[in-house]
């Protein structure tokens, strides 16, 4: 019998249902990792992987192309979309500057370290790969951007992943877990600054292209500062006074996608614009915005991210891995893990921290989490990564998170921070 639906109604109701199925198999998958000592964040994507054409399309009857058909998916991108964006505002929201101000020498040598060596590293591991992947759907990819992307991807810590990590094995308020949050946290807005300037280069033409894209930047960042963060500051003051408290989160959303779009339009990738509105976003008065924005937008992640983590598991593709990707795939993940381990352990070792707590460090800076995929879905979208690239950085990010869970219980026994961790940090666990 034929369905009396129109076949746009079929495709949203297809789409609708994808999401059921996403809903479903991250919470089932994101319990399970959890009993397995990981974060909830590793069942989710590999909830994303396991619905993509890695396991379910290997079965009879390709069932990932039945639930996500080809024309369903540019609605699953939009969705994922929003609430990456969202969830991007809400890392800048929460980037917190107090945790710089008693640790700000060695966190910065940590962080800077860290982010250095990998960035070099990716950056000359990306010469040796450039010649396997340097074309894209037709399209050669700069070999300037394929290594810069790649070192940028390669210098990430996932700070909310961290966050929840410390929370889970009792290390939040140790000094190892004080000093890796510090150092996640400019590794964070490091990260960011990297992928607008490879977007920079990616979209830019030519040499004139990318003055005007660094102009412009410079002229967004001003607005954002000088004129769009006082406004927000009135805005917020005044709607919290009065009866506006719950419209705050519909305009802030507005001004999250308006922000977004006018990094897009400018050239660097949406996400930047995501950030910088939430970096700018006032934090007080701390209790009406903890109800009236905190609470609704960690509701909407909640809901949302588990379609970002299928639309990155569509992409997705180990059954394509050849023999070669695979010694590929191993590079990656030793030049990784090398870069953050040696990276944050000299400076922390040169500082005077004992071996066992350096040891720690390292393990902690070396997880890259959601931030990660949120990256490498970047480079997708601007063209940088082909399809058995991307599928190896998202199983490096995999192992590189995972690797915390069953290492870092044997060193719940480190020396205690002299200053707490603000409750606010101690917050940012639920992703």
């Amino acid at each position: 019998m034929e369905s009396p639906a129109t076949h746009v109604d079929l495709i949203m109701a297809t789409a609708i249902a994808g999401i059921a199925f996403v809903l479903i198999a991250g919470t089932l998958l994101g319990n399970f990792a959890r009993r397995l000592r990981q974060p909830p964040v590793i069942g989710e994507i590999a909830a994303g992987i396991l619905l993509g054409p890695s396991v379910l399309g290997l079965l009879p009857g390709n069932l990932t192309d039945h639930i996500f058909p080809a024309e369903a998916r540019p609605l699953l991108s939009a969705i994922a979309q929003a609430g990456l964006l969202l969830f991007i505002f809400m890392i800048g929201w929460e980037f917190e500057r107090g945790l710089l101000r008693k640790r700000k020498t060695l966190a910065a040598a940590v962080s800077l370290s860290s982010v250095l060596l990998a960035f070099v590293l990716g950056v000359g591991l990306a010469f040796v790969l450039y010649a396997e992947h340097s074309t894209v759907q037709g399209k050669e990819v700069p070999a300037t951007a394929f290594a810069l992307f790649l070192g940028a991807a390669m210098s990430v810590t996932a700070f909310p992943v961290l966050a929840r990590i410390l929370s889970d094995n009792g290390l939040m308020q140790t000094r190892v877990g004080a000093l890796a949050l510090a150092s996640a946290a400019v590794d964070d807005v490091v990260a960011w600054c990297l992928l607008a300037l490879v977007s920079a280069l990616v979209t830019a033409g030519d040499g004139s292209d990318l003055v005007q894209i660094f102009g412009l930047s410079m002229v967004y960042v001003a607005v954002m500062v000088l004129l769009v963060r006082p406004l927000l500051a009135f805005l917020v003051r005044r709607w919290t006074r009065g009866r506006g408290a719950p419209y705050l989160l519909v305009m802030l959303a507005a001004g999250v996608f308006l922000s977004s779009y006018a990094t897009t339009w400018i050239g660097i990738h949406a996400i930047f614009g995501a950030f910088l509105f939430g970096f700018i976003m006032p934090r007080e008065p701390g209790d009406v915005l903890e109800s009236h924005l905190r609470k609704p937008l960690e509701t909407v992640s909640l809901l949302l991210l588990p379609v970002f983590f299928i639309v990155t598991g569509l992409g997705v593709d180990i059954g394509g891995l050849s023999g070669r990707n695979y010694l590929e795939l191993a590079a990656i993940i030793v030049v990784a893990c090398a870069g953050k381990l040696i990276g944050s352990a000299a400076p922390a070792r040169a500082f005077g921290l004992p071996w066992r707590e350096v040891g720690t460090l390292g393990l902690l800076m070396n997880t890259r989490g959601l931030t990660e995929l949120i990256i490498l879905n970047a480079g997708v979208g601007l063209g940088v990564l082909d399809t058995p690239m991307f599928t190896m950085m998202v199983i490096m990010a995999l192992v590189t998170t995972a690797l915390a869970g069953p290492l870092l219980p044997r060193v719940r026994d480190l020396p205690e921070t002299i200053e707490p961790v603000s409750p606010k940090v101690l917050a940012k666990t639920s992703t």
